[in-house]
């Protein structure tokens, strides 16, 4: 089985770590591979690819998760392309708030057919699963952190809380989201 956990990244935090944890261990799946979004069609960025390519590594790593650099590259961030990367039978880890939205991705009801689906519920965050989507829940992994919080903490010259110090030494050093001036050193 090929579990992939697709996202911005921007940054990675905790949270991230602690869903790939909970689909491990609930769903006694072996490894893991965490899929930074090259140009995503829905959302800018604002870490370059690379970066946060860098990031991702640096927190999985020691985790004993994988990470793909297979959005490098493309003019733009399809899952349609991505799956085609990774071998069948796949399994797809994703927020319900990006789940709720997929009847706007690019080829929706081909990426529904081509994989099955780990929606990680968040309060707040309603969904509804599409005729012929395969889904199954992780409920009760609500950690309050977000990838945008820790961007305005960082800009604020904040040492945000759920950032892995890797991956915080790495943003500081980079001088990534912001006046970091205040927190390096």
């Amino acid at each position: 089985m090929t579990v992939l956990f697709g996202g911005a990244f921007d940054p990675i935090h905790e949270a991230h770590l602690t869903i790939a944890q909970e689909v491990r261990r609930r769903f006694d799946f072996g490894n893991i591979t965490f899929v930074p979004s090259g140009n995503p069609p829905h959302k800018s960025l604002d870490a370059p690819f690379e970066d946060r390519l860098e990031m991702a590594r640096l927190a999985c790593e020691p985790a004993g998760f994988s990470v793909s650099d297979c959005e490098r590259g493309r003019p733009r961030g399809y899952t349609y392309d991505t799956l085609q990367d990774f071998p069948k039978p796949r399994t797809f880890i994703i927020g319900a708030d990006a789940f709720a939205d997929i009847e706007n991705w690019h080829r929706w009801r081909d990426v529904l057919r081509m994989t099955s689906w780990i929606v990680v519920t968040r309060p707040g965050h309603e969904y509804s699963v599409p005729d012929g989507a395969s889904v199954l829940r992780l409920d009760g992994v609500a950690l309050d952190v977000s990838s945008s919080d820790i961007r305005v903490a960082l800009a604020r010259g904040e040492r945000p809380v759920g950032l892995p110090d890797s991956v915080y030494e790495y943003i500081a050093a980079r001088g990534l989201y912001g006046s970091l001036a205040t927190i390096k050193g």
